[in-house]
């Protein structure tokens, strides 16, 4: 029996599942040679561009900046930098459009061109043959390199993987996409760069076999690339059936070798490595011209362009810039502007966009020329995507779940492994844009897994941190006991007491000398104590004894009878007006100012009585209460207000008898 590679020498080919043959509208693109879009006075570099992680930043605004520059570093494999496509200051690092189906933003780095399109220092490599295959990849990696064929896998990544694992290298060369001519022009005019990268990869691989796939409607190229080949190089190139999607990578793998690429794995597993002739391109331009990946090839196509062809476009182009340079007429009623092919591109939301490592074709259709499909009905379980489907899945299903959210059910139906060729949503008879929810459920989970995959890693960073708490405090216990123990036999060496059971053993004596009741007390401390205690007992004496009231309760009946009288006299004067020197008499000022001055006196008396109770019971002081009371029913201030009263009362009065007289003298 043949082994697979001589069955591939003899020209025997395999075929896939499913696939379409939509209408290709190639050649209103392929044409036309290769030109030179030129450089715009803004570019908009983003810093991601690939699968994997962006680079750090390792410029500023303001800066100056050659063309080739890196603008970005990173030291791990999936992580690829960024180049300045020409040389000019950075104006800003900021939030711009990308080109994703999502049409949201990302960090970009922006550079207005001074024109002068200056080289930094270039390092090629002058023979690359003695160069050690991981030299290569690193030279490889540090030139920007990603797949341009649209998955944007790191290209040094890949080749790493695939080191002593293979023994097949597959260069795609299919480019099965309507409209897409990009790869078909680059090897028409580019072949024999092309045909120096795939030797480059040769001896980076060191495959077995080298194949290039091509689909069989691109007669000139073929030709181009059989000029360049010889029988030394060990590359054949194999001619397909042109089918949509031969170009994928595992359709390609199915179709040149027969192997098929297990669900979630890459061709690596079964020994084919695949690389598309864009980024062979790139290889021989990083590692014999020592120019890293600052352009690419672009398809501008599709009848609202009035010139199409292919172009070399500087990454960070913004695509207004290629619509305004080759007559870009948009429909009047449905302007459009798609990013790659018909079937895999998405529309975008404006022209500011830019070019990056994965943008191949520029597509602006008339409205005529490629329909909207916005009128979705319900599914008629046709089973004609499922007939399509190139991966073969089930992609009804997936639309359901997709639809209800149901992502475990997706996961379990392989959505993965939908690589989006939109097969499915070309044969819909109920147009049904199946792609859409598939992508939209793609990155749902993904968002999903790499929450959990953040709350997994704080967890365990907060359960190192527990445990390196804990080992501390064991280490540092036993550092104190390790130390304690040392000076207990540093001290048991000397012939010494332990300090610390010695200091201990005192504090404890005193302790106990302080608590004995046999302890005599000190003369001056004896003496304090018992005169505290005398001044508490005589103190308590005088709580119990009753203050004498006796003076203040003469005062308080002498007012009260002061008044009796006072009204007693008001009734009287109020009841007969015409004995006017009756009332005189009653309230006679003099007798009042007499009563004042009494009241005055035994004030006086009252207080001195009181000071000298106060005198006596000086020596106490635990008896103010009753002090204060004596005080408050003493007080000469009240004696004096109380007086004043009295006074005042019996100038009114007299006051009164005087008005009420004055009638009386007039009859007179």
């Amino acid at each position: 029996m043949l082994s697979i590679i001589e069955q591939i020498k003899q020209g025997q080919l395999w075929d896939f599942h499913g696939g379409v043959h939509p209408a290709e509208n190639k050649a209103i693109s392929n044409q036309v040679e290769l030109q030179h879009a030129g450089v715009p006075q803004q570019l908009i570099i983003p810093l991601k561009q690939h699968i994997g992680s962006r680079g750090d930043i390792i410029i500023a605004v303001g800066d100056k900046v050659l063309k080739g520059q890196p603008l970005t570093q990173g030291d791990i494999a999936m992580c690829v930098p960024v180049h300045a496509p020409t040389s000019g200051t950075v104006t800003a690092i900021e939030q711009r459009t990308i080109a994703h189906p999502s049409g949201l933003t990302d960090l970009c780095i922006v550079i207005d061109s001074d024109g002068d399109d200056q080289w930094c220092e270039q390092s090629p490599v002058a023979d690359y043959t003695a160069e050690e295959s991981a030299d290569l990849i690193e030279k490889i990696r540090l030139s920007g390199i990603a797949g341009l064929g649209g998955a944007g896998f790191p290209t040094s990544r890949k080749l790493q993987g695939g080191l002593g694992k293979v023994d097949i290298l597959i260069i795609n060369a299919a480019e099965c996409e309507p409209y897409i001519t990009a790869d078909d022009r680059l090897m028409q005019d580019y072949a024999a760069e092309v045909i120096d990268g795939i030797r480059i990869l040769r001896h980076i691989v060191k495959p077995k076999l080298t194949i290039i796939g091509i689909e069989d409607n691109k007669l000139e190229a073929i030709t181009a690339l059989e000029k360049h080949i010889t029988n030394d190089d060990h590359i054949i190139i194999r001619v397909i059936p042109t089918k949509y999607p031969s170009g994928s990578s595992k359709q390609l793998v199915k179709v040149l070798t027969g192997r098929e690429v297990p669900s979630q794995a890459r061709s690596t597993s079964v020994g084919v490595i695949v690389q598309n002739v864009g980024t062979v391109f790139a290889v021989k331009r990083a590692i014999i011209d020592g120019e890293p990946l600052i352009e690419r090839v672009v398809t501008l196509t599709g009848e609202a362009f009035q010139q199409r062809g292919n172009v070399f476009a500087r990454l960070g182009t913004p695509i207004s810039y290629l619509l305004d340079n080759y007559s870009y007429q948009p429909d009047k009623k449905y302007p459009r502007v798609i990013i790659g092919g018909s079937l895999m591109g998405f529309t975008l939301p404006h022209a500011n966009v830019p070019i990056t490592k994965i943008t191949n074709c520029i597509l602006a259709p008339k409205r005529k020329e490629l329909p909207l499909h916005t009128h979705e009905m319900a599914c008629i379980r046709c089973t004609a995507c499922a007939e399509a489907c190139p991966a073969s899945l089930l992609p009804q299903q997936l639309q359901w779940y997709a639809k209800d959210q149901d992502y475990a059910k997706c996961e379990e139906y392989n959505l993965f492994d939908c690589i989006e060729c939109g097969a499915c949503a070309y044969v819909c008879p109920s147009e049904i844009p199946l792609v859409q929810y598939y992508r939209q459920a793609k990155s749902e989970i993904t968002a999903r897994k790499q929450d959990e995959a953040n709350a997994e890693r704080a967890r365990l960073r907060f359960e190192a941190k527990n445990a390196r708490m804990e080992r501390d405090k064991a280490e540092r216990e036993n550092r104190f006991k390790k130390a304690a123990d040392d000076r207990r036999k540093e001290t048991a060496t000397k012939g010494g007491d332990d300090a610390v059971a010695a200091a201990i053993a005192r504090v404890k004596a005193k302790q106990a000398a302080a608590s004995s009741p046999d302890t005599e007390k000190k003369p001056a401390v004896a003496a304090a104590i018992a005169r505290a205690k005398a001044k508490q007992a005589a103190q308590a004496d005088k709580s119990a004894a009753v203050p004498d009231n006796t003076e203040m309760a003469k005062l308080r009946e002498e007012r009260k009878r002061l008044a009796r009288e006072r009204k007693a006299a008001e009734s009287e004067s109020s009841s007969n007006t015409e004995s006017a020197p009756t009332v005189e008499a009653e309230v006679d000022p003099k007798k009042a100012a007499i009563a004042a001055a009494v009241a005055r006196a035994k004030a006086r008396k009252a207080a001195q009585q009181a000071d000298q109770t106060n005198a006596a019971e000086s020596d106490s002081s635990s008896n103010t209460e009753s002090a204060s009371t004596v005080e408050a029913e003493v007080d000469p201030k009240k004696a004096a207000i109380a007086a004043a009263i009295a006074r005042a009362k019996a100038r009114k009065a007299a006051q009164q008898a005087e008005k009420e007289a004055q009638p009386n003298n007039k009859d007179n």
